[in-house]
């Protein structure tokens, strides 16, 4: 790691207020119908931030669909609460997949390496699979901003390699 990065991030945020939103038509919909739902991939990814020191401002599951998605996210990003915004869901190539379409309108700057070392990660797990995802990342009015697939394992890589490690420095960049 190069001294300017190592200072940089010695810099950042190390507590950080995270917006997590699922992205599951099926799941929402039992939700509203007052079923239990699983929701594996929201629950690891809120352990995975309370085990790091982050805080979860709030939770949500919500349907695939590209204005609800648009609008939760504008909420998010208006929220003096949230530093970072993890959008769970809707990255593979269905045509319900959406959240990609719904968020890069909104996003001020993309992170093209974030999605590239995570379909390169998730290659040496998945195999030529990982050509499947289109997680993204990016910045918008001083918040970090990620979307990312929502199978349980694809949360544990996104979390462990690169959101956990980097969402500070991300952050502290986004607001100067």
């Amino acid at each position: 790691m190069s001294e300017s990065t190592r200072k940089h991030k010695a810099e950042a945020l190390k507590t950080l207020k995270f917006a997590v939103f699922i992205c599951s038509t099926s799941r929402h919909r039992r939700l509203m119908e007052g079923e239990h739902v699983d929701d594996a991939s929201g629950d690891l990814i809120e352990s995975l931030l309370k085990k790091a020191g982050h805080a979860v401002s709030f939770r949500r599951i919500i349907p695939d669909d590209r204005a609800l998605i648009k609008d939760s996210l504008q909420r998010a990003l208006a929220s003096a609460s949230v530093d970072a915004i993890v959008l769970c869901g809707g990255t593979g190539i269905a045509s319900s997949d959406v959240t990609v379409e719904a968020l890069s309108p909104l996003l001020e700057k993309t992170l093209p390496g974030f999605g590239e070392i995570f379909r390169r990660l998730s290659f040496d797990e998945a195999g030529s699979a990982a050509v499947l995802s289109r997680a993204v990342a990016g910045v918008a009015k001083g918040k970090a901003v990620f979307c990312i697939p929502g199978s349980p394992d694809a949360v544990k890589l996104c979390f462990e390699k690169l959101i956990l490690p980097e969402t500070g420095h991300i952050v502290k960049h986004a607001r100067e």
